[in-house]
């Protein structure tokens, strides 16, 4: 069972308050270290793990994420009836815009930005079945 998806980032705290003002999810708990967290997004959860803590768990190191380069080619995806909105409350929170919001052919409107931390995240309606 697919349980959660860690991203590695400079502050964690700063971090799930971005995701907590964008799209409104639960923080679970932060470390006393605040050197990881949690926020619950349904049947799975979105973690956040401290770069030192990352390095302190990865002998071999990792590549960060940094907003001075191109996203790594995996995105995070979150549905909304108004990407308007929510792109404006991602770059309230200090998020950037990465793509223009647009309607697809198949008619979902998606836009991009990236996180505090560079990671790529989609906005978009749901895709209707």
């Amino acid at each position: 069972m697919f349980a959660y998806t860690i991203l590695y980032v400079q502050n964690v705290t700063e971090s799930i308050e971005f995701y907590e003002k964008t799209f409104g999810l639960e923080r679970i708990f932060i470390t006393p270290e605040n050197d990881y967290g949690e926020v619950a997004t349904g049947a799975t959860k979105l973690a956040f793990a401290s770069i030192g803590l990352a390095n302190s768990n990865l002998e071999k190191g990792f590549q960060e994420s940094n907003l001075d380069l191109k996203p790594f080619g995996i995105e995070l995806a979150f549905t909304t009836n108004n990407v308007a909105e929510t792109v404006q409350k991602a770059l309230k929170a200090g998020g950037t815009i990465y793509a223009e919001i647009v309607t697809k052919s198949w008619g979902q409107t998606v836009g991009y930005v990236r996180d505090l931390n560079g990671f790529l995240v989609e906005i978009c309606t749901p895709i209707e079945n």
